[in-house]
This record gives C-alpha cells, structure tokens and sequence, in this order.
C-alpha cells in the first residue's frame, strides 16, 4: 500500500527503506539512497514545531519528525517553538496533502 493511499484513510506513515533503514522524504516505493525496496511505518509519532505564524487567529507551521521529516501543518493550540506534537488528523484534499497536529 503507497504513502498516499495511506494519507486518503487518514493514516500518516513514514517510509523506511527495508535494506539501509533510511526514511525516505519526499515518499517513494524504492530508497534514494541504495535503491531498496521502501515500507511503510504505522505509529503514533511525535514531531516538534520548528517555526509557526498565525493568520486570522489560526495557527500553523513546519513540523519536524524523526528529525527528518518536515510537513507543514494547522496547529489546533497556542504553539511554542520546540513544542512536541503529534498528528491529530491527515488526508488528501483537492489533490493536495493536509496534516493538523495538537
């Protein structure tokens, strides 16, 4: 099942190459590193927040995971830089990947 598919049921996973055990970002079927065979991890991830702003009393930012991975994202709360939070919700609209943590 691809990254994509994954995130249009709502469930973010991280891709991980089975031979050099390298996250693979931007998603992909085959490692850019050693050209492996990628799978996907289900968890409960935690990121931090690297920076935010806020328009119109909402919040949002770049969110760092596995110190790798970085997504943009609403924030539901008041953030703070260095913050830990986790995905609260994800999917695809409109063609285009959204991810909201709390």
């Amino acid at each position: 099942m691809s990254f994509e598919t994954r995130l249009k049921e709502g469930e973010f996973c991280i891709p991980k190459c089975n031979e050099c055990k390298k996250i693979v970002w931007p998603p992909s079927d085959f490692c850019n590193n050693c050209f492996g065979k990628v799978s996907l991890e289900k968890g409960d991830f935690e990121g931090k927040i690297i920076e935010f702003s806020s328009k119109d009393e909402k919040f949002f930012g770049i969110i760092e995971f596995e110190n790798t991975i970085r997504i943009m994202a609403n924030i539901l709360k008041i953030p703070k830089i260095g913050e830990t939070v986790k995905i609260s919700k994800c999917g695809i609209d409109n063609e285009n990947y959204f991810f909201q943590v709390s």
